[in-house]
């Protein structure tokens, strides 16, 4: 599909370029996360890229070093508990995430595309495998992020997933980092403890 690789192509040209834009905010976080808490400043995580291969994602570290591993933050009994203080500012405005950038650059990821499942949320992948969704790479950013984030069920996140692959395009992309933005000002959508729901018609529709 012609799309897919000249999607590939700006995902690698805007990912380099945001890299050196954001190079002094990089640097700043890097110091902040540091005098914060103990522990790296980059947090790695193994999951489910591309055909199912298993890449490790990049996120500046929110979280106490000793926070049990492998387990979704809104899956968590008490989740404030392990959350740093820079990681609370980081989480709310999803600054932790810019280390993805160096995942689009290695071509695990794309910035849109269904969010990467951990390696251990069998039942999201089993899903997921509904929708041929594991056949492109996943993203920063998606429809299901926009559309309740932490607050959909599996089967609708699944869901959801699988409409992106139908309506796979440009314009789909630009509405949906436009619609990321909005998102994420707003703070909608995260549960940081216990499992969410949604109602149904609160999900995001483009078409």
């Amino acid at each position: 599909m012609f799309y897919l690789k000249f999607k590939r192509f700006y995902d690698f040209v805007l990912a380099l370029i945001g890299i050196i834009l954001l190079s002094p905010l990089l640097l700043l976080l890097v110091v902040l996360i540091k005098l914060d808490s103990k522990g790296p400043v980059i947090f790695k995580q193994k999951r489910i890229g591309k055909n199912k291969k298993h890449f490790n994602i990049y996120k500046f570290r929110t979280m106490r070093i000793d926070t049990p591993k492998n387990t979704p933050t809104h899956l968590l009994d008490n989740p404030d508990q392990w959350i740093t203080k820079m990681g609370k500012f980081m989480r709310k405005t999803s600054l932790d995430e810019i280390p993805q950038f160096f995942n689009i650059l290695k071509g695990d990821m794309s910035f849109v595309g269904p969010r990467p499942a951990l390696w251990n949320q069998y039942d999201l992948i089993e899903e997921r495998d509904k929708y041929n969704v594991h056949n492109v790479l996943p993203g920063v950013t998606g429809w299901a992020q926009v559309s309740g984030r932490d607050e959909l069920l599996i089967p609708d996140k699944a869901k959801l997933d699988g409409e992106y692959l139908n309506h796979l395009n440009l314009w789909t992309d630009i509405k949906l980092v436009i619609k990321t933005f909005i998102v994420v000002f707003k703070s909608e959508g995260v549960v940081e403890g216990g499992t969410g729901t949604i109602e149904r018609d609160r999900l995001w529709v483009f078409f």
